[in-house]
């Protein structure tokens, strides 16, 4: 064949670097530049970078085994990983349809001609003929207009995509387990007062009893006292079984069966809490760490790419095809020069899209891009939502349990000084009474305030997308 000949294919290869459809181009975060965290307070945070494994700001080592047990084994994070192995297997399959195909094939057939076939030439007996035939069919697809390309190039920013769904995953995860974990905390502390509760209000049932033998207090006295301790009694078990309840959480998180209660974290009698301002870094690194916002910013691009392929779909397929084989009556004789057959060539094959089906589908994945852009601006906007409300309670839940702790002392002192003068005969039972159960009321308000407020601590780190960074590299 003359080197004229070839100067199409030639043209063809030349051009194969020319991509039909659009270039993805990474869109502007929506409402112009990332804001600063407006709800951020100078005395409870400070604009310091989140560090990766931030649950080890609350310095409880309990805490930091429950997450780190969890990262490891948890089920959610399992399937997010299985979800990672499989994008990255489609990439390598896209990968493929860069290199060459090939098929190898062997072929025996024997055939029989009777001699009707021959009829026209005379009196020819049945003929009987054996052939073994070998090969390999190779094909190249030259990617004149981009689509396996920008189809390589989707599945790369799909596996980046299944990526940040894990970082995503490891990010609730921890959140999850800490938030649990405070919970499961503040759930003890109650059920210890609860428990100091009920003695205080059955010391107070016998001071009541012994004054109403002497005539000091009436029955009516009496009964009250009788009422408080039962209240008080009926409230302890449904705390027992919620505390129960939250450790078999944190057993499920752990990637544990609910029998397999951590007994760390059962014996844990004070709710966690920081030390220092909470680190809350800025609005732009706020953006860059998500990893919704990055996995939506992913499948945007791989669906912009997308566009590209379905494009390239209405142009001709170019692919370059050649065939070695050999051929012979006797198996022997398939490696003689004889035997040897070759064919090579371009073949050029085109859906022409008179039906619309093909642009149809280019409509399609436009409109995919489409619906991934507001996607992409629904993560950003979601991840500055989230970030402000989350810094909005953490202030009100710290000024909460401040004001729940004074309160708590106080009524303390108020109990204190009313049994005696209840002792001193100055302050009936009945006073008594109610001063102890707002006291006790008052500290089990400020516990349930202090697992509040550790639960909106924890949800700023949630939502500011920490923890997805791995333990080993520490970020």
């Amino acid at each position: 064949m003359s080197a004229r000949a070839y100067a199409p294919l030639v043209a063809a290869l030349m051009l194969s670097a020319c991509a039909v459809g659009p270039d993805y181009v990474v869109p502007p975060s929506p409402g112009g530049p990332a804001p600063s965290l407006t709800e951020a307070d100078a005395a409870t945070t400070t604009p310091t970078p989140l560090p990766a494994q931030w649950w080890r700001l609350f310095g409880d080592p309990v805490l930091d085994g429950l997450v780190t047990r969890a990262l490891e084994r948890n089920t959610d994070l399992r399937v997010a990983a299985a979800n990672l192995q499989r994008a990255r297997a489609l990439t390598s399959e896209a990968r493929a349809g860069r290199l060459p195909s090939t098929t190898l094939n062997a072929q025996y057939v024997r055939q029989r001609f009777g001699g009707q076939v021959f009829n026209s030439v005379g009196n020819v007996p049945v003929v009987t003929t054996d052939f073994f035939t070998t090969g390999i069919d190779a094909s190249y697809e030259v990617d004149l207009f981009g689509g396996v390309s920008r189809a390589v190039r989707a599945a790369m920013a799909d596996e980046q995509a299944a990526r940040a769904q894990v970082d995503a995953a490891r990010v609730a995860v921890a959140a999850e387990v800490a938030q649990t974990y405070a919970q499961g905390c503040s759930l003890a502390v109650r059920v210890r007062t609860a428990e100091e509760t009920v003695a205080l209000t059955r010391r107070s049932l016998t001071l009541v009893e012994s004054t109403t033998t002497v005539g000091y207090t009436d029955r009516r006295d009496l009964a009250a006292a009788r009422t408080a301790l039962a209240q008080a009694e009926a409230a302890l078990p449904q705390l027992v079984a919620e505390r129960r309840a939250s450790l078999y959480a944190l057993a499920f998180l752990t990637g544990d069966p609910p029998e397999d209660v951590s007994e760390p974290a059962a014996n844990c009698l004070a709710v966690p809490g920081l030390a220092a301002p909470l680190p809350v870094g800025d609005g732009q690194a706020l953006l860059a760490r998500r990893p919704d916002i990055r996995a939506a910013e992913r499948t945007l691009a791989a669906d912009t790419e997308r566009v590209g392929v379905a494009v390239a779909a209405l142009y001709p397929q170019i692919r370059l095809l050649g065939t070695p084989s050999l051929g012979a009556a006797r198996v022997g004789d398939l490696g003689s020069s004889a035997s040897f057959g070759f064919s090579i060539g371009p073949a050029i094959s085109w859906n022409f899209p008179f039906n619309g089906a093909a642009r149809a589908q280019v409509r399609a994945a436009k409109a995919d891009t489409e619906a991934s852009l507001a996607r992409f601006d629904a993560a950003v906007l979601a991840a500055l939502q989230e970030t402000e409300q989350a810094l909005a309670r953490l202030t009100g839940a710290l000024a909460a349990e401040a004001r729940l702790r004074d309160a708590a002392d106080a009524a303390k002192e108020t109990a204190r000084l009313t049994e005696l003068r209840f002792k001193a005969g100055s302050d009936d039972a009945l006073r008594l009474i109610e001063a102890q159960r707002q006291w006790r009321a008052a500290e089990a308000a400020f516990a349930e305030a202090a697992g509040a407020r550790a639960a909106a601590q924890v949800g700023v780190f949630r939502a500011l997308g920490g923890g997805w960074e791995s333990p080993e590299s520490g970020g």
